[in-house]
């Protein structure tokens, strides 16, 4: 009676809304009776004066949970009907149904004492104007989600301490199955096996996700992938590998035999979102090796683990280094400027058919304008620091590397002895379990079993500890025999064979150097100091006289020029390259020397021609030797090649200069004149027949 009192005229003229939610299908389909219990409140809505077709049922959100009013539509519009003032009464079965959160269902109320709508459950009537009736309704939605938590933790509780021994049944990647004794074993199709096993190949000699699915993409071959969801649940389906498939397989303990519990963090976001948070190896909830039998070991998933937060490094903005590339530069990714410490970047240009490079210190210049804080050669320093590298390889190095393995074969020795003893009492007391049963009297079955269930539990035991003992034996020892020390040995001469071998691959000599060094600080100033980090924390500085400017280097060696000088004393362009090219010598640019290239290094230093210093060194024009000898200038080249005068050729265009000639040889000349007009007289007393002209 009280109830139908809190029903006014103005509540009828409303509407009344019967909100009907289950939180999961499997309650929809399986908990019929809940949802018929719902659907009859409408009859509580007729009975307090409403008319049927003034009562509007939702049920759009069944199979929906009410933790949070994120994706409930049906909810959504609850609180819109409320809000406009169209809903007199809103009814639920408890307040579980219309909300699980606090806030939601404190809004809920907010608004409902503000438009003066009833709530309805099967308890009653309430008004959240009042006070009472308020404090109620809060108090029953604050022992709605007390409830809901409870729920959770009860079989969250369960479902944590199943994880935490290692018994927990969870979904597995491809390549694995469970057993009819819910045990994980790998996958019975070969061919599932096969290409699972191929995949960690390739990425063990790629060193990359990305080149891994490029060579399964360039050789056709398809991977395994089984559907989670619909009908087509558990089925094997094959399609082309891709990157972030790779990256889900690389970074799944499963495939190294582990049960892993609790790698990611769900958070709630403001806006009700859940975020999920990869955690690391230190947080894992729970982690068992050697759980079941994997495609890789422990060892070999951390050490991929180290590689992909490697080669990730190159898109982080604090990256410590890039995973090695293609390009010449060998200290790509590891450079530190000296001055600011940011990582420095490497720029690549051509010089002609040759591909060169300079570290540059950047990342300011782009977000400020500014000019860049530091460009260096490359080349110039990747020399240096790979003549460091060899000499790091020394046999001493090596021999003192091999002492201390030694060393740690001894221990190992030493601990192995130790496991042999634990493994030979394990054995001693299943051999005195097994005593002890067979002594028994078969008839006594409760002494029989009892003694036969713990010779049982010796014999595990005994496996589990010979199990240990050969798995730390393996993972322990490094032996050294003699051939691996002569290989060790050898290293000292090969590496640095290897090194400068111009068929070893950019890549192979990145990621020898990343074994040695962590990253390089440059600094330029009046030289190039180098501060080397190596792996494991040791540093060594170093400096370098920078390097010669472009001009320097094309600059023709002074040693040439001055030959060159000294060569122009006698010898014209031509002669003089012929001879540099006779004794080896190269221009700046590294090229053989010719006529043209002799004359611009004269003309560049100024060392004057061949012309004029035979000029300064008396020599006689053509004209002048002719008129001192009183002969015409076209006999001079008769009389040179007879040797009456010396004559030299002073540059390309045939140019000639005379020697002064001696008094004797004025003689000669004058001699050989007079010898020639006699012998012109007889000729043509002969071509006349005797007879004087």
């Amino acid at each position: 009676m009280e109830s139908n009192q809190k029903v006014t005229a103005d509540h009828l003229r409303r509407g009344a809304y019967l909100y009907i939610r289950q939180s999961t299908l499997r309650q929809v389909q399986e908990n019929t009776e809940s949802t018929k219990r719902q659907y009859a409140l409408r009859q509580k809505a007729v009975a307090l004066g409403w008319p049927a077709d003034r009562i509007t049922v939702i049920d759009s959100d069944l199979g929906l949970s009410g933790a949070q009013s994120e994706g409930r539509e049906g909810f959504q519009r609850l609180v819109s009907e409320v809000g406009m003032g169209n809903a007199g009464l809103i009814m639920g079965l408890e307040v579980s149904r219309l909300a699980r959160n606090s806030s939601d269902w404190h809004r809920l109320l907010e608004i409902c004492g503000l438009t003066d709508t009833l709530i309805l459950d099967e308890d009653g009537i309430y008004n959240p104007g009042h006070f009472n009736d308020r404090l109620l309704l809060g108090l029953k939605g604050t022992m709605s989600e007390a409830e809901l938590h409870i729920l959770k933790a009860r079989m969250r509780g369960g479902q944590l301490t199943k994880a935490k021994r290692g018994e927990l049944k969870l979904p597995l990647p491809v390549g694995f199955i469970y057993n009819s004794k819910d045990e994980p074993i790998l996958d019975p199709d070969s061919q599932v096996q096969s290409t699972i096993s191929l995949f960690f190949e390739t990425f063990r000699r790629t060193g990359s996700a990305c080149a891994t699915v490029k060579e399964f993409n360039r050789q056709g071959t398809l991977f395994p992938r089984r559907i989670r969801k619909g009908i087509n649940k558990g089925d094997l389906v094959w399609a082309d590998l891709v990157h972030s498939r790779a990256l889900q397989v690389l970074h799944n303990p499963r495939y190294a035999g582990a049960f892993v519990y609790g790698r990611e963090q769900g958070k709630k976001s403001v806006d009700g979102k859940y975020l999920m948070r990869k955690l690391p190896q230190s947080e894992w909830y729970s982690l068992h090796q050697g759980a079941h039998q994997g495609y890789i070991s422990w060892e070999e998933y951390q050490q991929n683990q180290r590689r992909l937060s490697e080669n990730s490094m190159l898109m982080s903005p604090h990256r410590t280094g890039s995973p090695p590339r293609e390009g010449c530069a060998l200290l790509q990714g590891r450079v530190l400027c000296g001055k600011c410490g940011q990582r420095m970047t490497v720029q690549y240009y051509k010089e002609g058919l040759k591909t060169k490079y300079v570290y540059v210190c950047q990342k300011k210049a782009i977000e400020q304008g500014t000019a860049p804080c530091q460009r260096l050669i490359g080349n110039y320093i990747d020399d240096r620091v790979g003549q460091l590298l060899v000499q790091l390889i020394e046999p001493a190095a090596l021999e003192a590397s091999i002492a201390v393995a030694k060393e740690i074969e001894r221990r190992a020795a030493e601990v192995d002895q130790i496991r042999m003893q634990q493994v030979e009492r394990a054995r001693y007391e299943a051999d005195l379990a097994k005593r002890r049963y067979m002594l028994v009297d078969p008839g006594n079955r409760l002494v029989a079993d009892s003694l036969e269930a713990e010779w049982n539990l010796k014999l595990r035991d005994l496996e589990r500890v010979q199990e240990e003992s050969e798995r730390l034996r393996q993972s322990d020892r490094a032996s050294l025999n003699d051939e691996q020390m002569k290989a060790m040995l050898a290293l000292s001469t090969d590496f640095p064979r290897l090194w400068n071998d111009s068929k070893t691959p950019h890549r192979e000599r990145k990621r020898m150097l990343a074994l040695l060094i962590e990253d390089i600080a440059l600094t330029k100033s009046s030289e190039i100091e180098m501060g080397i980090r190596f792996r494991g924390g040791a540093i060594q500085m170093l400096s370098m006289p920078k390097p010669p400017a472009q001009g320097d280097i094309r600059r023709t060696p002074p040693h040439v020029v001055k030959e060159v000088d000294q060569l122009l004393n006698e010898h014209t362009d031509e002669h003089i390259a012929q001879i540099l090219n006779e004794r080896g010598e190269l221009t700046g640019n590294r090229q053989r020397f010719t006529r043209k290239r002799v004359e611009h290094i004269r003309r560049t230093y100024g060392l004057g021609t061949r012309y004029d210093r035979a000029r300064q060194q008396g020599m006689l024009t053509p004209e002048e030797i002719a008129q001192l000898l009183n002969i015409s200038e076209k006999t001079l080249p008769e009389w040179r090649k007879k040797g009456l005068v010396r004559g030299y050729r002073t540059d390309a265009r045939n140019t000639w200069l005379y020697a002064h000639p001696s008094t004797h040889d004025l003689t000669d000349a004058r001699t050989q004149k007079y010898s020639c007009r006699q012998e012109k007289l007889r000729s043509m007393v002969r071509s006349t027949g005797g007879h004087a002209v």
